[in-house]
């Protein structure tokens, strides 16, 4: 149907079943422009998690007893620590159907997840919260102690521990994927996340150079332009990043963990069959996409008038 063009009356042959499918960069903004509304609606759900430490700042202006405000700042930030994890496997597992094109409702699958998969993701979100905040002390103490100590060694542990920062970041761009895909124990979901950010380092590079640059502008707006632009946090970056590590690294984890599983069954893995049937059952329906004859346009004829 031509939407901008006079001949509206005509219609192709459709799109072939087994038409070229997308790959890339071109399938990867495919699937954005389909998804792109529902991608605000999972970071306004995640961002429900980030409350506890939205509190804080109130909690501080508020109380008066220091005692009880201190106390309740550490609540604040266990919540945290304990919910981020759980919240991060159920906006992944929603990030991961969209990658495999598959429908998903988001209320539903965030916290099918985020009840399923609760121990592990809640060990590895806490964890990832130790370790960032390891990170930043140490970006801010180590310089401090070398000028005043007049020693440049005490860079050496400053860059020891950004490393160990961004080797966490490259796990966890796999880590969260196989909490909501396979059933590995917490030491075998470590022990794949550090290899698999190696066995593919380009890709795990490529993720992290996205999430810099994201995280980098919504940093340079938020404190050097308006601090307005914190407004936009609960609608993005959030399921944005989660959606490029989902399509960037689960490919990475089907090749290396889940396709070697099925293939010592001798299975093939579900998750690249296209057909929903069962084996050895006939469609009911065939999809003639591409088989249909093109639908020519209706000539006009000079019809009796009626008065």
């Amino acid at each position: 149907m031509g939407l901008f063009s006079k001949d509206y009356e005509s219609a192709g042959v459709g799109i072939p079943k087994n038409a070229p499918k997308k790959k890339g960069i071109k399938l990867f903004f495919e699937i954005f422009g389909r998804k792109f509304w529902k991608l605000f609606e999972v970071n306004m759900l995640y961002s429900i998690f980030f409350i506890p430490l939205a509190l804080i700042p109130a909690i501080i202006s508020f109380i008066n007893n220091s005692t009880v405000a201190l106390i309740l700042i550490l609540v604040m930030i266990l919540a945290f620590a304990i919910m981020i994890g759980p919240a991060t496997a159920g906006m992944t597992k929603i990030m991961r159907n969209y990658v495999l094109e598959k429908n998903s409702f988001i209320i539903r699958d965030f916290f099918k997840a985020f009840k399923s998969n609760f121990k592990n993701s809640s060990i590895i979100g806490f964890l990832d919260c130790v370790i960032i905040v390891s990170v930043w002390a140490g970006y801010n103490v180590y310089p401090a102690l070398a000028n005043q100590m007049d020693s440049k060694l005490m860079y050496i542990p400053m860059v020891i521990s950004l490393s160990l920062g961004i080797m966490v970041l490259m796990m966890n761009f796999y880590a969260f994927l196989m909490i909501i895909a396979t059933d590995l124990s917490l030491k075998n979901l470590i022990k794949n996340s550090f290899a698999l950010a190696f066995v593919e380092l380009k890709k795990s590079f490529l993720t992290l150079v996205i999430f810099v640059a994201v995280l980098a502008i919504m940093f340079f707006l938020i404190l050097y332009v308006s601090i307005a632009f914190v407004f936009i946090l609960p609608f993005f970056p959030a399921a944005f990043l989660c959606f490029v590590c989902c399509f960037n690294s689960y490919p990475v984890i089907q090749k290396y963990v889940i396709n070697p599983y099925y293939t010592s069954k001798g299975e093939i893995n579900p998750e690249l069959c296209t057909d929903t049937y069962e084996e050895g059952e006939e469609p009911i329906f065939e999809d003639m996409g591409g088989k249909e004859k093109p639908i020519e346009k209706r000539k006009k004829g000079k019809g009796k008038r009626i008065s």
